[in-house]
């Protein structure tokens, strides 16, 4: 793919064209985020279906926020990445179309799937009771829910961008959004803005604060017990007293602040660019052709990153996920487990060898073997006394 719909001025320069250099650091780091995105999120899905371990919600809410990663990296990045390369959108108009659809519905569905796993934390934590009402029923729901709302809130996409000329006579054409001028833009980025961003981080930082309320007292509660029996236990006060504060266990804690970094994680890296697209449609002053290699460029590029950083803070805080993704490599398993075999058979050769004796029957004249088990040794010990 050329540059072959583009014009070009007599001084050999294309009108509609960019900045080369900046495009090259573009292509690179979505590159990379590409990989890493994929590897990462393939890494914990492979994981997770050979652990052991039993299922629980915060698995499975793992599992599709990963998958929604996936969606990210294969529907967003890699559109972008090509779109980079090709600098200009080859294709029909439907495609044009469905790919902007797909690409803000991974955008929403990570997102919300994130949220949704930081609501199922608050009711684990603050309401404990409801998780015993059919917990998988609802996170399946949550789940379901999170997947559906994501494909209809990015509809509109169909309607706004589609294969048209950048220009009136300019022969070059893209894969364009179009508004209703002067505010259609406007609408368009604050609606994205509020819908991925400002309305998720609000139920966040709502759920959170309850959360950490609830942690300060259990906290609060454990401490006033451990006084509480050491004065009982000096005799000073009797062991009457009781407290409604039911105990968080070390487990529900791991998840509330691995949940808590991917919300740190999903904030730094996009609120940059949120906050530059609502910079460039509401300051009058704002012109993208100076700000194209500084902070609409950066701002983007770290939102990319987003995807990337997921995966390994489950790994980092679900340890036992970084040991199954090992198991997956046959190899070492087959030869840990020869190992653990030979240790077995040489231990059972051991165990028969000490525990057959050979012994003469006086009464006979034959040799017999003894079985010095403790069980044998036990119904030796009761003949001899009866």
């Amino acid at each position: 793919m050329g540059y072959s719909n583009t014009s070009v001025t007599p001084n050999g320069s294309d009108p509609f064209g960019r900045n080369e250099e900046v495009a090259k650091i573009e292509i690179t780091v979505l590159s990379i985020t590409f990989v890493i995105a994929v590897i990462g999120n393939l890494s914990v899905l492979v994981a997770m279906y050979n652990t052991k371990k039993k299922t629980s919600r915060m698995h499975l809410f793992i599992k599709h926020l990963s998958l929604a990663d996936l969606v990210v990296a294969f529907f967003q990045v890699l559109p972008q990445l090509c779109w980079k390369i090709t600098f200009r959108f080859y294709g029909p108009d439907f495609l044009c179309r469905m790919v902007k659809h797909v690409q803000v519905s991974g955008m929403f569905a990570s997102t919300y799937m994130m949220v949704m796993m930081t609501l199922d934390r608050y009711i684990s934590i603050c309401h404990p009771l409801k998780t015993l009402q059919q917990p998988t029923r609802r996170s399946y729901i949550m789940i379901g829910s999170t997947w559906i709302s994501s494909l209809v809130l990015s509809i509109p996409q169909y309607f706004i961008f589609s294969l048209s000329e950048i220009q009136n006579g300019s022969h070059v054409y893209d894969c364009w959004g179009h508004f209703i001028q002067p505010w259609g833009v406007k609408a368009y980025i604050t609606w994205i803005t509020v819908g991925i961003f400002l309305i998720p981080v609000f139920i966040l930082m709502i759920c959170y604060g309850f959360i950490c309320h609830s942690i300060w007292k259990n906290i609060h509660y454990k401490t006033r017990k451990s006084v509480t029996e050491k004065a009982c236990k000096n005799g000073l006060i009797g062991n009457s007293s009781v407290s409604s504060v039911s105990t968080i266990s070390r487990a529900k804690l791991r998840t509330v602040k691995m949940t808590f970094v991917i919300v740190l994680a999903y904030i730094i890296c996009w609120a940059p660019f949120f906050i530059v697209q609502m910079w460039s449609v509401w300051d009058v002053n704002f012109k993208w052709d100076e700000s194209d290699n500084t902070a609409v460029t950066l701002s983007a590029l770290l939102a990319s990153l987003n995807s990337c950083c997921n995966p390994w803070i489950y790994m980092i805080f679900s340890g036992h996920l970084l040991q199954d993704f090992v198991r997956c490599f046959p190899r070492r398993h087959k030869e840990r487990e020869k190992i653990k075999a030979e240790d077995s058979d040489s231990s059972l050769r051991r165990t028969t060898l000490l525990s057959k004796i050979p012994t003469r029957n006086t009464g006979s004249g034959k040799w017999r073997y003894l079985d010095s088990s403790p069980k044998s040794m036990l119904h030796a010990s009761t003949s001899l006394e009866t």
